[in-house]
This record gives structure tokens, sequence and C-alpha cells, in this order.
């Protein structure tokens, strides 16, 4: 498929085929996805939470509890449940650790070069710990985590449901995200649709270019 029918062919799952697993080549490349996601001055904020059996989607379903309870089965049926969380801080052990890996990675020609790049991503972390809004801006960027995986999904022929209802509370407490300096932003299951999902027949529907789009 082309992209745009890839984009006006995807749709947000409403019941999975319990019965159909998505094949280890394929996660492979939506973790993958996740993995190169962009982020702001490649802070890369987020901390993603891979249910793969039963026994992992039962644990992320108890925050679908009460006023939530109709995402239970979206969790519980699908092939694949991932939470994606943003880091609450970032600390300047973790800001070395990113600086180190781009070192590894090749990134830089010389030292001075990899000191300004630390220096430079230091300084935005610094703003933002002064705007107070370092989780507020994490949680930013993992949001453009979840839309490449969305449409790598999409791509691969994979059908996703992106997730906020949930208790939050339930989450941290199942795991132990406090303690991780986590918070969790977004579920996103992973699988293939059943017959039972009415929103895979249902016609795509926007608002006209005219109303979303201005020209300058």
């Amino acid at each position: 498929m082309t992209l745009l029918e890839t984009l006006t062919h995807r749709h947000t799952t409403k019941a999975y085929d319990k019965s159909r697993k998505i094949p280890a080549d394929i996660l492979s490349q939506l973790l993958e996805a996740l993995r190169y996601s962009p982020s702001s001055v490649n802070s890369q904020p987020w901390h993603f939470f891979v249910a793969e059996n039963d026994a992992g989607k039962a644990r992320i379903a108890k925050a679908t509890t009460g006023i939530f309870s109709f995402n239970a089965p979206r969790v519980l049926d699908a092939s694949h449940v991932i939470v994606l969380c943003a880091r609450n801080t970032l600390s300047p052990d973790y800001l070395e650790a990113l600086a180190k890996q781009e070192q590894a990675d090749g990134r830089f020609a010389t030292d001075e070069a990899r000191e300004l790049a630390h220096k430079s991503r230091s300084g935005f972390v610094k703003i933002h710990e002064e705007l107070g809004d370092v989780p507020t801006w994490a949680q930013k960027q993992t949001y453009i985590a979840q839309g490449f995986l969305l449409l790598s999904a999409a791509l691969l022929g994979v059908d996703a449901t992106p997730m906020e209802g949930f208790d939050a509370s339930i989450l941290e407490k199942e795991l132990g995200l406090k303690e991780k300096n986590l918070t969790p932003t977004v579920i996103v299951s992973l699988g293939y649709h059943s017959d039972a999902d009415f929103n895979a027949r249902l016609p795509k529907s926007r608002l006209p270019e005219q109303s979303v789009f201005t020209t300058l």
C-alpha cells in the first residue's frame, strides 16, 4: 500500500482476535520504531514496558477497571501491549549516558564536539528544569514515539489501539514506576482485529482540508 492508503486504512481497533500473534520479526521492527523515534535534543526521555504473554497483559489490565473497564478486552485480547512511560527527570548521570552512547555510535569527530553537544543538551534540560515542566516536556516526546509506533504498525499490517483510559495510580504501583521515576503516558495494544471490530468496517472521517490547513 502507498502511504496514503496506509493512513486511510489504519484505524483504532476495538476488538482483537486473541488467537493471532504478531510474528517475532514484525514485533522486533515495531520495537525498533519506538527506539528510533525522534526526540528533542535526542533526549529519549522514555521507557517502554512490553507485555508479550497473558500474565504480562493481566498486570496492565489491572489499570483498566471501573470507569476504564471498556479497555480491558483491548488489553487482554491483543497480541502484545506496550506501556509508554515518560521520565520525570533527566539527571546528570542520564545525560552523561546519552553522550557516551552517542560517542560509541560515532556521532562525534572530536572530544570538543562531544562536549559541545553534551553542554547544549544539558542547557536545554536546565531551561525546562527552571520552567518546572520537565515531566510535561518528556511526555510530549513520548507521544512522538507513539505516533511512530502507530504508523509503523499500520505499514506492517498490524492493528493498534492507543489508550489513555486507564488508572495511572494502579499502573504506577503494579510496575513500580514511581521508584523508577517514570510516569505512564499511554498504553498501545497491538495485534490483529477480530470480526467483532466494528471500527474496521467504518469509513474514515476527518475534517476537510480547508478546516485544518492555512496556506501562508
